[in-house]
């Protein structure tokens, strides 16, 4: 496949072939992110600061909307992060995700309550991840991809060992990871062309999605898995 070519000479490392990812993106309903090491390189400052950029924000929007032109409807889009990132509570709030679980030790027991509360199954969603504290919520989704660390070789073994992850970026967090993965889901989806020509219009199609997108509240959940 051209877009498996394209994305391993950047240097991402399939664990699964394209075909495959594609034919299991076709279940997916929900895209969980953690937020420190995939939208940053998970450093933080005397006021806990994490920032995200705009590509990433960029990709992150039009993989909801390559979502929304197949399915006419908006996938369940949520961060479930360790720690307490307001950084990730503004951005969630720009963009209009579901849903920030803040402060979350047990990532797994996170999911639950949010596929729970939007009718899903953890079969139906992917995961994008950059760490140990990750992989039991890794283990549990359909599709998870991986950020690389070239600091961490134990830990990229460990997570192709064990089948942990479909895919591994090129770049590494706070160098544009997610986009690199968003970039590769709207290729999967088959509709990446139609997905940019449409938002470079910003009428029709894309004014209705950012209507429907727009009316999304955030939500932060008080769960049991934020106060282990």
């Amino acid at each position: 496949m051209l877009i498996q070519q394209a994305f391993e000479k950047e240097g991402g490392t399939f664990l699964n072939s394209a075909e495959e990812i594609a034919g299991k993106l076709k279940e997916i309903r929900c895209f969980v992110f953690d937020w420190d090491g995939v939208f940053n390189k998970g450093v933080k400052t005397e006021l806990k600061g994490s920032p995200f950029s705009e590509p990433d924000s960029m990709g992150l929007n039009m993989l909801r909307f390559s979502y929304w032109l197949l399915h006419g409807e908006l996938p369940v889009t949520a961060i479930i992060t360790g720690e307490n990132n307001l950084s990730a509570v503004d951005f969630a709030k720009r963009e209009h995700l579901n849903a920030v679980y803040l402060n979350t030790k047990n990532k797994k027991e996170a999911l639950t309550h949010l596929t729970n509360n939007y009718s899903i199954d953890p079969s139906q969603t992917a995961f994008v991840f950059d760490d140990i504290l990750d992989l039991a919520l890794a283990e549990s989704c359909l599709l998870s991809f991986c950020i690389k660390r070239s600091a961490s070789p134990l830990f990229t073994e460990f997570v192709t060992n064990n089948k942990l992850a479909n895919y591994i970026t090129a770049k590494e967090g706070g160098e544009h990871a997610v986009r690199e993965i968003t970039e590769l889901l709207i290729g999967l989806n088959g509709n990446y062309n139609e997905t940019v020509s449409k938002r470079m219009e910003h009428i029709g199609d894309y004014k209705k999605y950012i209507t429907t997108r727009n009316s999304v509240i955030v939500e932060i959940p008080k769960t049991s898995a934020n106060k282990k």
